[in-house]
């Protein structure tokens, strides 16, 4: 059965998974052979690789990639079907996912399973899912306002100074970088004096983190936005508003989505455009990538892409 997207452009991270996700290539190209798929196979070799291969394919008149990787590669891939204005490349691009890298949260949400050979079986058919997808602006080292997209969860604050911790520990402790980072971080972090603006709510006070999810999951395998749906058109915000000491007793609940309701939580939705500013510049990370600093904006486009299931 070919695909009824046409060509599949197959982006693949080498390096992602503790370099096997370039182990497991052979046996990718079987299924994708198996199952009649027309596809072009195409390698990463470093950090931008992977957006400026999405472009080029979908302003070539491709409109299927697949991203072969973690979640740092997906991001990559749904950042190179936006053109420079901030709209998509092409009309309706579909997003495949073979997630093999060492951090795959982003299609826990939907089920999907995390090897390459099982996550090809889901490129055949027409079944897809409209996902929303969050376009974040952001301060730079240099200053500079920049904008980014992602898919699956961004967090401001403490979450995001322990994504980068984790990205400069050592690969082969796999998803549990997230866990060792979380505890070598959390004693110098210290609370700010946040306000964050959605819609027509706010929030004005003490935080050490606030979350925005459209994705349920993420820092290896925590369900911390369990009431996110990603194509219902709504971003769920969560203000952690400490003390910090709460970390010992909620991260056990945060593992399983039942960290919430919680009178240290402030729970907010956004439709449309959510603003987040701080006493002091705190760290921001967007589906595990840390991007820069507060004051961030995030602007919900709905149903821009669609999620191949």
């Amino acid at each position: 059965m070919s695909s009824p997207f046409g060509e599949l452009t197959v982006i693949v991270n080498p390096h992602a998974g503790r370099r096997r996700v370039g182990e497991e290539v052979p046996e990718l190209e079987r299924t994708l052979r198996s199952r009649d798929l027309p596809y072009r196979l195409l390698f990463t070799r470093g950090a931008g690789d992977a957006t400026r291969m999405t472009r080029q394919a979908l302003e070539a008149g491709g409109r299927f990639v697949v991203a072969v990787g973690g979640d740092g590669t997906v991001h990559e891939v749904v950042n190179g079907m936006f053109d420079d204005q901030g709209k998509p490349v092409a009309p309706d691009p579909v997003l495949g996912v073979v997630a093999a890298g060492s951090g795959s949260d982003f299609v826990r949400t939907f089920g999907l399973p995390g090897d390459a050979t099982r996550a090809c079986h889901h490129l055949v058919g027409d079944n897809t899912y409209p996902l929303d997808v969050g376009k974040i602006t952001f301060t730079t080292e240099s200053g500079e306002r920049e904008a980014r997209y992602f898919v699956n969860i961004a967090e401001v604050g403490l979450f995001a100074a322990v994504a980068k911790k984790a990205a400069g520990m050592s690969a082969r402790l796999g998803q549990s970088k997230y866990f060792f980072g979380f505890w070598r971080t959390l004693p110098g972090f210290k609370l700010a004096g946040v306000r964050v603006q959605a819609g027509r709510r706010s929030y004005e006070g003490p935080a050490f983190a606030v979350l925005i999810g459209n994705g349920q999951y993420n820092g290896g395998g925590m369900k911390t936005s369990p009431r996110s749906y990603p194509g219902d058109g709504v971003f769920d915000v969560l203000v952690f508003k400490g003390p910090k000491s709460d970390a010992f007793t909620m991260i056990p609940k945060v593992y399983r989505g039942e960290h919430v309701p919680h009178d240290h939580i402030e729970e907010l939705r956004v439709k449309q455009e959510l603003v987040v500013e701080a006493d002091r510049p705190l760290p921001l990370e967007a589906d595990g990538e840390v991007l820069g600093t507060t004051p961030v904006t995030v602007e919900v486009l709905a149903q821009p892409v669609m999620m191949k299931l």
